[in-house]
């Protein structure tokens, strides 16, 4: 089978790392450019040392569209420019995992319309788009965990507490960010104000019976001290009993190749370096806890991007992202 070409805008972030190393290894797809301003004519092992011996790339400062699919791994707002001031070939699918598109309000752009790209829910949608809105970290690992409760009517309230790596805030150095201050430190921000909020209502809208209103999600995350991964604990209330709210996980999920079940308790090794996520329920009373878990680099950005890409493409869904969990 002949490759598809794939360009890359802004391949020297996490993102854009964790990209490059599953383009170079999957079956189906090749990397014509990556374009980094500020890096142009060094190798890719330059930014991202793991590379040396894996691809003779070197980043380059323009972009052209003798591709198939171009991915937006750039800062946000940079997709949005993109698009308005170049004129893209129809031909060429794009794959924004930025937040630029992600809301309905902002998913129509030029002759574009950007189908939000969560298989879960979009499957069909996704294999005949052209332009996928990726979902963000937060948001994937919360709507996974919440959207059966809403589609069967069941979500009254949510109230969520996540902790995430410090991959999550990207390359650039903050005052939060780097190690002196990571290091045996925690703590919450953004509270009940998180820029993903609107899109997992969005989601939770769409699965849910018309007549039921979907409440708003209580979100407050946390900075962890750890530098990748996603662990979120939603709280919900529910008179199903406990083998009933788990067959209605089990059968909506039946057909997901990457979110799963588990019946033992979760924690992050079980994902991270993977395009997983897993989900651990707890009852007590009324009080369902759902847990679920992804690595943010991969079913939270890149990997679920390439998962889109497959589908957009008719390649099997999986293909490229069979990995290994770093559990030791």
């Amino acid at each position: 089978m002949k490759k598809i070409k794939a360009g890359i805008i802004g391949g020297a972030g996490y993102t854009g790392g964790e990209l490059i190393r599953l383009l170079i290894n999957h079956p189906f797809a090749e990397i014509s450019y990556v374009q980094s301003s500020s890096n142009a004519g060094k190798p890719l092992s330059a930014v991202h040392g793991d590379l040396a011996g894996e691809t003779d790339i070197q980043f380059c400062a323009d972009h052209h569209f003798d591709i198939d699919v171009l991915f937006f791994c750039s800062g946000h707002g940079e997709a949005k420019k993109f698009v308005t001031n170049n004129v893209i070939p129809s031909s060429v699918k794009l794959i924004d995992i930025g937040n630029d598109f992600r809301l309905a309000a902002d998913a129509q752009i030029e002759n574009r319309n950007f189908v939000y790209g969560l298989p879960e829910i979009n499957h069909a949608d996704i294999r005949n788009a052209d332009s996928i809105a990726n979902p963000g970290c937060f948001a994937t690992a919360i709507q996974l965990g919440l959207l059966p409760m809403a589609f069967h009517g069941l979500l009254k309230e949510a109230y969520t507490t996540g902790i995430t790596g410090s991959t999550g805030a990207g390359q650039s150095l903050s005052a939060t960010s780097h190690f002196s201050w990571r290091s045996s430190n925690i703590q919450a921000y953004k509270t009940l104000t998180h820029q993903h909020l609107g899109e997992i209502t969005q989601s939770l809208v769409k699965v849910a019976p018309e007549h039921l209103p979907v409440p708003e999600v209580s979100f407050v995350p946390w900075r962890g001290d750890f530098t990748r991964g996603i662990f979120v604990s939603s709280t919900v209330t529910t008179d199903y009993k406990m083998d009933e709210v788990i067959k209605l996980y089990h059968d909506f999920y039946k057909d997901a190749v990457f979110t799963h079940m588990v019946d033992h308790p979760l924690h992050l090794k079980q994902v991270v370096n993977t395009n997983k996520c897993l989900i651990q329920l707890e009852k007590h009373g009324n009080k369902l806890v759902v847990h679920s878990a992804i690595d943010n680099l991969l079913k939270g950005a890149s990997g679920q991007a390439v998962q889109n890409m497959n589908l957009m493409f008719g390649f099997p869904e999986d293909a490229g992202l069979k990995l290994k969990a770093s559990y030791f």
